[in-house]
């Protein structure tokens, strides 16, 4: 979410650009790991995953800040304003893009058929969808996947370590917190320049995705008794059946610790023991 934040015009020219560009992923680098070297200063018994969760939800309840004042709103407008097919061409430009990230993951998880996939999408798409703007390559059967590099490292059996909540950034883990300045380097809308365009286009994309999750968002504030443990579980959860792209065999295998019991999975649990009783 830092990109929702745009940089001044380059009124000093493509070296200033360049310095730019190095100071804004340092930045993100460090702030990676100072959250990562933090682990051990907030504890917490609830949930064996969450042993940050007092310094998460501080944290969770600042993004939730940003995202009410200034993300959410841009986005109401957003979805309001903008015609729907141009919102569905923004999304799959800047989804064809991450496709080649996706590409490299999969091959790299040894996912041979799904990274070949990947590759032909992109080229399928670039070509005969306009640089990405139409997606004529899912109804030519080639599906769109997701995979970031989080996901081949655990993959590869990397735990994921405890869960995380990054300022302006959200959910993750440990894992894939030490990830993510790969998927920053293989972003390759990271590389456009110059600078205020690629800054503009990273806005757009923020607030295109952020449109895209409005309702569910919606419902979530409205029906969650917590919503910070709502996230938390569905995040880790999500993450996990990425990763071993739902096996019920491996899943749980991921995490150093079992998952806590959910609220709404303890009163499942008791319903169905008491029928069975």
């Amino acid at each position: 979410m830092c990109a929702i934040a745009l940089q001044a015009h380059d009124v000093y020219g493509d070296v200033a650009s360049e310095i730019g560009v190095t100071v804004t992923y340092l930045v993100r680098y460090f702030m990676v790991l100072l959250v990562v070297s933090l682990a051990g200063c907030a504890t917490s018994t609830k949930n064996p995953q969450d042993p940050l969760e007092n310094y998460n939800r501080a944290v969770f309840g600042l993004n939730d800040k940003v995202d009410q004042v200034a993300i959410k709103p841009a986005a109401t407008v957003y979805k309001k304003v903008v015609p729907g097919f141009v919102q569905t061409g923004v999304g799959n430009f800047f989804g064809n893009i991450g496709d080649v990230s996706t590409a490299m993951n999969n091959l790299l998880q040894a996912r041979v058929n799904d990274g070949m996939s990947d590759v032909a999408r992109v080229m399928v798409n670039s070509v005969f969808g306009l640089a990405g703007l139409f997606d004529v390559a899912t109804p030519g059967g080639l599906p769109k996947h997701d995979q970031d590099f989080g996901q081949t490292l655990g993959r590869w059996g990397v735990k994921s370590g405890p869960y995380l909540v990054l300022p302006l950034i959200g959910p993750t883990t440990v894992r894939d917190a030490v990830a993510m300045p790969v998927d920053l380097e293989t972003d390759l809308w990271s590389y456009k320049y110059p600078v205020r365009w690629r800054n503009t286009g990273s806005a757009i994309r923020l607030i295109d995705r952020r449109a895209y999750v409005l309702d569910s968002s919606t419902l979530i504030e409205d029906a969650a008794l917590d919503r910070y443990e709502f996230v938390r579980d569905a995040y880790l959860q999500r993450r996990q059946g990425k990763i071993f792209s739902g096996d019920p065999r491996k899943l749980g295998s991921d995490a150093d610790n079992s998952f806590a019991p959910s609220q709404a999975d303890q009163t499942v649990r008791t319903s169905s023991e008491s029928k069975d009783n």
